[in-house]
């Protein structure tokens, strides 16, 4: 058994998610346990360099966890040869103009979704690493969850029966910044900075409904912006003209109906932050980030109607959790782990630049609806698709 290196240039991992998830959790996590296992038993070792315009930054990450190499510019790491995947999660605004020129020197692409603020752009992208060779992927995570893992099972296993509807609940109060410090930086409730929430939450919505409940055929979509006014991490009150809540209707393959409720302005009163709930013929499961929830038929209560009298059944004692008969992994590590393995040893992967440009077109879409109040059919999409 042999242990090979690849060298991957990360950009963007000084914000949360590039550095809870990506470089801690997932190429750190990956360095402590000795590498990815690869299909012929040699074990493939990430080569980290983080790539920053705040070196001083980038270099005292790179110290806290034992990372020998940093950079100021993204054109001199794409230079080094032996640095062969190209992986960001900086702003939106950013990427399409990263990934082109990573693409360009030949490196394989990860990314963080959303691809591009504009379809044409991402299937731009999504074209230009077909036609120079390069493999590439996009992050997918809430397919690596828990929760929506059981669901899966459920679903391969035939639980559900035939699937009628999906119900889809997701977000929390994100404060104004004025009385308590907002959770979420100020640029996602500018448009001019692509902000807004269709364009953040839609893709995520798009590869859950595709994977696990059925192809999206048709969306129709109300944003809104509830706050209009926030305040940013200087304390200067601003404009906020993007939209923080979106509510969306979907039309999928096989007649299924799904509703995705999306909100920075909702306070929780359920199991997490996100849940699904699925209801069909011969059963009903609920899922949230790491816990799932089933009711089958033989076990579905008869309540009556009655609006004169208290209501004495307890529903949420009415369910079943789906144990935890295995461990899971951090899924931001899962589909590095995947991707890694398909770049090296060409396993199987699908989650590639067309299916990040799938979840672009399904906010465009979105954005759409919402401007001329109507439905919208989602045309299939290829390689050779139009971008407008």
């Amino acid at each position: 058994m042999a242990t090979k290196e690849i060298g991957i240039i990360m950009h963007g991992v000084t914000g949360r998610m590039g550095y809870n998830q990506h470089l801690v959790r997932s190429i750190v996590a990956i360095r402590e346990q000795g590498g990815v296992a690869l299909p012929n038993g040699d074990r493939l070792m990430p080569n980290p360099i983080l790539v920053g315009r705040n070196l001083e930054k980038v270099t005292e990450l790179a110290k806290r966890h034992n990372i020998a190499r940093v950079a100021t510019d993204v054109a001199s790491a794409l230079a080094n040869p032996d640095d062969t995947v190209f992986f960001d999660a900086g702003s939106t605004q950013m990427r399409a103009e990263l990934l082109t020129q990573a693409i360009e020197a030949g490196k394989h692409i990860y990314c963080e979704k959303p691809l591009s603020e504009t379809l044409e752009e991402s299937l731009k992208l999504a074209r230009l690493a077909h036609e120079r060779g390069v493999k590439s992927g996009i992050v997918q995570d809430k397919l690596y969850l828990p929760g929506l893992r059981k669901m899966k099972m459920l679903r391969d296993s035939g639980f559900f029966g035939r699937i009628l509807s999906v119900r889809g609940e997701f977000g929390y109060w994100v404060f104004e910044g004025d009385w308590q410090t907002a959770q979420r930086p100020s640029w996602n409730y500018r448009k001019a900075d692509g902000g807004g929430i269709i364009l953040d939450m839609l893709p995520h919505w798009r590869y859950v409904m595709d994977n696990l409940f059925g192809a999206v055929k048709s969306v129709n979509c109300i944003g809104t912006t509830h706050i209009p006014s926030r305040v940013d991490e200087k304390g200067a009150t601003y404009k906020a003209d993007a939209d923080d809540a979106a509510y969306a209707t979907f039309e999928l393959e096989g007649g299924v109906i799904a509703q995705i409720n999306s909100s920075w302005a909702v306070r929780v009163k359920r199991d997490d932050l996100v849940t699904f709930q699925v209801d069909g013929t011969h059963g009903s499961a609920v899922a949230g980030l790491t816990r799932c929830y089933t009711q089958h038929r033989v076990n579905t209560p008869r309540p009556v109607w009655n609006p004169d009298q208290p209501q004495t059944m307890k529903f949420e004692d009415q369910w079943e959790e789906v144990p935890d008969n295995q461990v899971y992994e951090n899924g931001f590590k899962l589909q590095w782990e995947e991707f890694l393995r398909h770049v090296v040893a060409d396993t199987p992967w699908k989650y590639d630049l067309l299916e990040g440009a799938k979840g672009v077109q399904l906010a465009e879409l979105g954005l759409k609806s919402w401007t001329e109040r109507r439905w919208l059919d989602v045309p299939e999409l290829t390689l050779d698709a139009k971008g407008a």
